[in-house]
């Protein structure tokens, strides 16, 4: 089966190869027709009364948002603005401050800041709300519109206003545009353990980990312990890449199946043989942020006892979006499958679980921080697995394992916790360990 995939995990990035010739197999019934000359009705008193003139391409596009919108969160319409920049996030580069987002009821919210990014640098952390941008309040203002407002020339200034849960004041940020090109993937050897961070699953993603995997082995030679492999506040992407990332760490067996509206309608992806890592220990760091492409590759790792999983559990995003042209500069993003773990575990709503529950204790505000989740989203599609969402809420007492404070930690030389912890995972269980953890 062809690598080149036509679905993607997340808003934004796709690959239009679709066509969108398809026919309505059985025929409208008669109470169809009445509601769609219901909604022309609606159209042409709208067109010939409303207030101000509005162009037929306006509400024309509006009926189609409401429509796509009345399904699931990661359903829309792409007009020609949306898809060039979806086009150009897939490829790799773009201008702007190097923020993931996303609106719901007006307010936009931060999926994950890009690392190495003005956004990232200043501190925007996943769960913060972007209120103000330029001091104008981009309530009620429609996310393009918003996106568009932050975008500019690279070197020009803007400035937002980010509002955080458990702090008081909003914070006034000043940042500086740059051109966010999108380096997926990279990697360092500290203390002879490989850390490889992936930041996003783009064109470049697959290619990227296999190289990185080859150029530490190659720094550390027999000395490589292992590998952390870092998918915090990743919002996903491109399922083939997950797919390709997948297979650099196992041997063989299935990596993700993905299962359509009809009973026959599934397929599945299997790693090619041969583990680019020659079965080293693997730690697999998530968090809330992590999502879709990054829950394949952590749930496939999970489900064959490749790697330990670290961290909090990530954000649940189990469904597959397929881009289907409409014209030759829009098209319709359509969630068409759900897709799971090779244990036949969906990630939908409840997320990857790790191993090991870690918070970041290095965050000073990990606590009072809000928590969005693919469970919070509005119209977000429902697992028949989770019976009661008591399951898949948070456990809010102290664990006396983790009393240790961000200054604490800082005063230790530990500027990261979860990637401290994982390391010394890994250092205790050295190279004579590796049968027990890729079993």
């Amino acid at each position: 089966m062809s690598r080149k995939l036509l679905h993607t995990l997340i808003p934004a990035v796709a690959i239009a190869l679709i066509p969108s010739t398809t026919a309505v197999q059985a025929a409208n019934p008669a109470s169809t027709y009445r509601q769609l000359d219901q909604l022309m009705d609606v159209f042409e008193r709208v067109r010939a009364e409303y207030v101000d003139e509005v162009t037929d391409e306006k509400l024309i596009e509006g009926a189609i948002n409401g429509m796509l919108s009345s399904l699931d969160p990661h359903s829309s319409f792409l007009n020609m603005r949306n898809f060039e920049r979806m086009r150009t996030q897939t490829e790799g580069e773009y201008g702007g401050l190097g923020l993931t987002v996303s609106q719901e009821d007006g307010v936009v919210k931060v999926i994950a800041p890009t690392d190495d990014t003005p956004a990232a640098r200043a501190g925007i952390k996943a769960g913060d709300y972007i209120t103000h941008i330029d001091g104008e309040l981009i309530y009620g203002l429609s996310l393009d519109d918003a996106v568009d407002k932050m975008k500019g020339l690279p070197g020009t200034t803007v400035k937002i206003s980010v509002v955080r849960t458990g702090q008081q004041k909003p914070m006034e940020l000043t940042l500086k545009r740059e051109i966010i090109s999108l380096k997926p993937v990279k990697h360092e050897v500290k203390n002879n353990i490989g850390i490889l961070r992936i930041s996003a699953f783009n064109k470049q993603t697959g290619e990227a980990t296999r190289q990185a995997i080859a150029e530490m082995e190659k720094q550390a030679g027999s000395k490589l312990l292992g590998f952390v492999v870092d998918l915090r506040s990743n919002p996903g992407g491109l399922l083939d890449q997950a797919i390709e990332v997948s297979d650099a760490f196992l041997e063989r067996g299935e990596i993700v199946s993905q299962r359509g509206r009809r009973k026959g309608d599934v397929q599945r992806y299997y790693a090619r043989e041969g583990d680019d890592t020659k079965g080293k220990p693997i730690v697999v760091l998530v968090d809330e942020g992590s999502a879709s492409a990054a829950e394949i590759v952590a749930g496939a790792l999970q489900d064959h006892r490749r790697a330990l999983v670290l961290g909090q559990r990530s954000f649940g995003k189990g469904s597959v979006q397929t881009l289907i042209p409409m014209t030759q500069d829009t098209a319709l993003r359509l969630t068409t499958a759900r897709y799971f773990t090779p244990s036949g575990r969906s990630v939908q709503e409840e997320g990857i679980e790790p191993d090991i529950i870690v918070p970041q204790l290095s965050d000073t505000d990990y606590k009072e921080r809000r928590v969005i989740r693919e469970a919070d989203l509005r119209q977000h599609l429902r697992n028949d697995a989770v019976k009661d969402n008591k399951i898949i809420e948070e456990d809010d007492k102290e664990n006396p394992r983790f009393v240790r404070t961000a200054a604490d930690l800082e005063k230790a030389g530990v500027s990261d916790y979860q990637l401290d912890y994982a390391m010394k995972i890994i250092g205790r269980l050295g190279p004579v360990q590796t049968a027990e953890v890729s079993r």
